[in-house]
């Protein structure tokens, strides 16, 4: 049995952590302290009596929510991404948290899940008719930001399979050890603590906070967790990755007040662990912190990570636009490009 053990933890699926020069620099970051990355503001993980452990298995083993999977084949358009006009700043959303940026005449892939690897397998199955979209479908990519390691937004059958057409990777501090892992060259991958920048060409770049955890397995947050402001020419897109909500909205707002596009974490969230994923109740006040022209919901329509309905998420977010005029969705749908 401990020769399975070992074995099992030796999958490349599950990574590898940070050491050496990436370890000393993570013990710089003002965030980093005893051992792991913390939020900016105190943040149980598990808000019932219950802890993880005893969560996650509960989750598991009750009975099942019957509409947290559709019944029928949802609709999802599939196009030619290489043949998409990069004179136009467009978005395709692949499902989840997996979407495509035409955004200041470059091509960003965000947090690409595109295939079933081990152990995702196990537990993420993609809606009937979510899952059209594959790593052969990818183009050339200028820049593959990754907001954090969870299994539903790094994905290593997907990235191993495109790296050859990725120029350059951005992620926070410490991801990029899974990378150099997964045979990627270091000196393509660039990592950033929180209000740290870099550019790619054109594009400013600024890793911003999120109030979320990471890992992949036994470890608990050995690397950092973000969010993303991507700059261009007076025009700004912010990539939300996944967040509880926190002060950092507030602050991210501040420092960037004319923000045309937030893509926003809409989905997979609970009672029993809100401080961590954003509650719909909690969404309008996330959009009025960043006082963004458009939003775009994510985190939702191709996984069933949560209790909730499949659709409720963006349902409720309908909703609350049309109560609310200030929150302006864009709209896009799965697979179809929409310019923004």
């Amino acid at each position: 049995m401990s020769v399975v053990v070992l074995a099992l933890l030796a999958h490349p699926a599950f990574g590898a952590s940070p050491r050496g020069k990436r370890l000393e620099r993570i013990k710089t970051s003002p965030n980093y302290r005893d051992g792991q990355f913390h939020n900016l503001q105190s943040t149980v993980m598990m808000t019932t009596d219950r802890g993880r452990i005893s969560t996650m298995w509960h989750f598991v083993t009750e009975k099942k929510n019957p509409k947290r999977i559709p019944t029928d084949t949802i609709p999802m358009t599939k196009v030619d991404l290489s043949a998409l006009d990069t004179s136009k700043d467009q978005i395709v959303w692949m499902g989840h948290s997996s979407y495509l940026l035409v955004f200041g005449g470059k091509t960003i892939l965000v947090d690409p899940v595109l295939t079933q690897s081990f152990p995702a397998s196990m537990a993420m199955k993609p809606y009937p008719g979510t899952d059209l979209y594959k790593p052969e479908d990818i183009p050339d990519i200028d820049c593959l930001i990754i907001t954090h390691d969870h299994y539903d937004h790094l994905d290593r059958g997907t990235v191993k399979q495109i790296r050859n057409r990725v120029e350059r990777v951005i992620c926070p501090l410490g991801v990029g050890a899974h990378f150099e892992k997964w045979d990627y060259d270091p000196d393509r991958i660039t990592e950033l603590d929180w209000w740290e920048d870099t550019e790619v060409d054109s594009l400013a770049i600024t890793c911003t906070p999120a109030r979320h955890f990471s890992g992949r397995f036994l470890k608990s947050n050995p690397t950092l967790w973000a969010s993303f402001m991507v700059q261009y020419n007076g025009r700004a897109v912010f990539i939300g990755g996944d967040s509880g909500y926190g002060i950092h909205f507030k602050q991210i707002g501040e420092r960037f007040p004319n923000i045309d596009l937030a893509i926003l974490e809409n989905g997979q969230y609970n009672e029993e662990w809100r401080n961590i994923h954003t509650m719909p109740t909690l969404l309008p006040q996330v959009i009025k912190d960043l006082n963004p022209k458009k939003v775009q919901p994510v985190h939702n329509s191709k996984f069933a990570l949560a209790k909730h309905d499949w659709d409720e998420p963006m349902r409720l977010i309908r909703e609350a636009a049309e109560a609310d005029s200030t929150i302006n969705l864009l709209g896009a749908t799965l697979g179809r490009p929409t310019e923004f």
